[in-house]
């Protein structure tokens, strides 16, 4: 297999993970945990937010045009701004963030990153937008069917309801950026 086909390939599997990751993580808190309980939730939260600050940041250093340096720098400084929403709620609430057991999330995350530095130019761009749709996606994913649900306390429960919109416009974005590749 070719090099840039290799790298395509390998990004295809990093995105298809991160797809299920977020879902399929608190399904294994659930399960390890006996529940997803406001502690889980805190920390994969705040792990979701800071993952994104990186690929974000990334973007804003390595993308090939103003748009997706744009957009990195936006979604950099979106997800800094919401993770210390959380944090600051979480401290204010009292509540020490508790990651799952099995936290197969961060390897994933891990992933991606390798395999986002590995890209470069145009298909970096490509890539870079692949996953930050698939990464939104699994997130509203999580939070509208898995988090929400699950959430005791209500100022919790009203933070992640008012950051859903923020994280479905950052998918709308990547999606749009990514229309605009193809033509």
């Amino acid at each position: 297999m070719r090099k840039g086909a290799k790298q395509r390939w390998l990004s295809a599997m990093v995105l298809a993970f991160a797809a299920t990751t977020l879902t399929g993580g608190a399904a294994r808190a659930q399960r390890n945990g006996g529940g997803l309980n406001d502690p889980t939730i805190v920390a994969i939260f705040d792990a979701a937010n800071t993952w994104d600050i990186q690929t974000g940041a990334m973007a804003a250093k390595k993308g090939t045009t103003p748009a997706i340096r744009d957009f990195g720098a936006q979604l950099e400084r979106d997800h800094t701004h919401v993770r210390q929403l959380g944090r600051d709620l979480a401290k204010k609430l009292g509540v020490t963030p508790t990651p799952p057991r099995d936290f197969a999330m961060a390897k994933d995350h891990a992933a991606a990153m390798t395999s986002l530095r590995g890209a470069s130019g145009t298909a970096f761009d490509r890539d870079f937008l692949q996953h930050e749709i698939a990464y939104h996606k699994a997130v509203i994913d999580a939070l509208d069917n898995t988090f929400l649900p699950a959430i005791q306390n209500d100022q919790l429960k009203a933070l992640v309801k008012e950051v859903v919109p923020a994280f479905t416009a950052h998918m709308e974005m990547a999606q749009h950026l990514l229309d605009a590749m193809g033509k």
